[in-house]
């Protein structure tokens, strides 16, 4: 089930990256060695009494400057179609004004619940300043404080209390992909392409987001899921020219999704948006493979192949386990290899290997390579055990987990992937110590 998408809005200045970094907390940024996975910070996951959800800082809207009514609109259309609950919030200290009143107006026309949380409340005795904003009917307004952390606690309940009740369909066994990707790359076509490869379409389900539908059909006798992404069906849409809101719309299809195709333009080769997109899928832990669409249109000689996919290798080190197809969504070209590459692996996501073949594979790897020593002492694994799959999660049970190296811990994922196949799916290796 997809996680619930959660928006602040409000006009610039009242806090609401404040209140965005005390709700994502550490989730906000990525803490990896491995180079090259980025991502914008308007974006992160939060998590209150067991409920996950998406979290987006939209920025300031600004209503009063002609040069800024396309940021508004954009802003605006984000907050009211991508959203499950939109937070409202406003500056208790400014008191309400003018664009506290037209930012409404635009919500106002949202089929969305929206929260109003009144900022900047750092004591009781300023709580009075709040009931001017129950004028701009949304109900209740909720006093916090952002850089005291006050009152963030009801302002969550009230937003969980609004989130749509999905239940999730346990029976359901076709594999779920979604088709991420910045805009202009080329996604539509591509599922048009698929669907039109395998013409056996079993359903149109709905999905949480509205106007978002997730398309089944068969191929050779496995069931598959499109997970559509807000972009698919929004073309007409004024922001979905805006490139740095791609990564928001593809967030929720990702969470669904047990593999994710990761497609590039060959025309326009690798952007730094793209580095983004698939870092989000990476962090989610999610099976990627990377579709190099409009192969057709570009011109090549006899080492073009080889020279895009070491510039990808190159660029998207941290997806060096991810296999690279090209394709051409006009011209059909290797899109029928699709599925069973997708069947493949969601296999291999779901892998689970015995502890005892696991722990040899591990022996054999220090038997060649000893493990790394610091400070005068030696890195010690005593047990390895596979605790999850999807993505496939191993635990070293050594002496100290500090003594784990990042480069030692990339080889002994090697050596893993060596003798299991793991494409297309990443590893998390964890160390804890052995009590």
């Amino acid at each position: 089930m997809a996680r619930p998408t959660v928006a602040i809005v409000g006009q610039p200045n009242v806090g609401k990256s404040t209140i965005f970094n005390r709700i994502a907390g550490e989730r906000i940024s990525i803490v990896e060695d491995t180079p090259g996975v980025t991502r914008d910070r308007i974006y992160a996951h939060g998590s209150w009494l067991g409920h996950n959800f998406n979290l987006i800082d939209t920025g300031g809207i600004e209503v009063s400057d002609e040069p800024f009514i396309k940021q508004i609109t954009d802003q605006a259309e984000i907050a009211i179609d991508e959203a499950d609950v939109i937070v409202f919030m406003v500056n208790g200290k400014q008191g309400m004004t003018d664009a506290d009143e037209r930012v409404a107006q635009l919500l106002y026309r949202a089929n969305t619940p929206v929260v109003l949380a009144v900022n900047k409340i750092d004591n009781p005795e300023s709580r009075a300043d709040i009931y001017d904003f129950y004028a701009l009917g949304f109900g209740d307004p909720y006093p916090i404080s952002g850089s005291h952390g006050l009152g963030i606690g009801d302002l969550l309940d009230a937003i969980i209390k609004n989130f749509p009740e999905n239940a999730e369909n346990t029976d359901d066994d076709s594999i779920k992909f979604s088709v991420i990707g910045r805009p202009n790359v080329g996604k539509s076509s591509l599922v048009n392409a698929i669907l039109g490869e395998n013409r056996v379409i079993v359903s149109d389900v709905a999905g949480t987001t509205r106007d978002a539908i997730d398309t089944k059909f068969e191929n050779d006798g496995q069931e598959y899921t499109i997970v559509d992404t807000a972009g698919i069906r929004k073309r007409g849409k004024v922001y979905e020219k805006t490139e740095k809101y791609s990564v928001m719309r593809a967030m929720r299809a990702i969470d669904e999704s047990d593999v994710t195709l990761m497609v590039l333009n060959a025309e326009e080769g690798i952007r730094e948006q793209d580095k983004r997109v698939a870092g989000y899928a990476h962090e989610a832990g999610k099976g990627v493979i990377i579709v190099v669409n409009k192969w057709d249109a570009l011109k090549k000689n006899n080492h073009s192949q080889q020279e895009f996919e070491a510039d990808i290798r190159e660029q998207f080190q941290y997806l060096a386990y991810a296999p690279i197809i090209f394709v051409s969504a006009t011209t059909k070209q290797h899109v029928s290899q699709l599925p069973s590459l997708i069947k493949r692996v969601n296999e291999n996501h779901q892998r689970r290997i015995q502890s005892s073949t696991l722990n040899d594979v591990i022996m054999d790897a220090i038997a060649i390579t000893p493990t790394p020593t610091r400070n005068g002492k030696r890195l010690r694994i005593y047990y390895v055990t596979q605790v999850a799959v999807g993505p496939p999660t191993i635990v070293l049970f050594v002496n100290d987990p500090e003594l784990l190296h990042f480069s030692y811990k990339r080889y002994l994922e090697n050596q893993i992937r060596k003798n299991f196949d793991f494409v297309g799916t990443p590893i998390h290796l964890i160390a804890r110590r052995r009590k």
